[in-house]
């Protein structure tokens, strides 16, 4: 997994399609459900430590970009 939509993709074949409107609200959500995979056996050990990472990251540079706004 290299980005986001990839991510996307993923929960998608297990039917979980996550549009909030807040993009950090989005990616916590898919944290959680990608935990949720992972916890459930679904997922491969790779896949869910990709997609935390990437999840995370993208998290944290939208959070300093908001910082950096105000």
């Amino acid at each position: 997994m290299n980005t986001i939509y990839d991510i996307q993709q993923l929960l998608k074949k297990f039917g979980i399609f996550i549009y909030i409107g807040d993009r950090i609200a989005d990616l916590e959500l898919m944290e959680a459900e990608i935990q949720e995979l992972y916890d459930s056996l679904l997922i491969e050990p790779q896949q869910y430590q990709s997609a935390i990472l990437l999840l995370r990251h993208e998290a944290q540079l939208l959070k300093e970009k908001l910082q950096k706004g105000e």
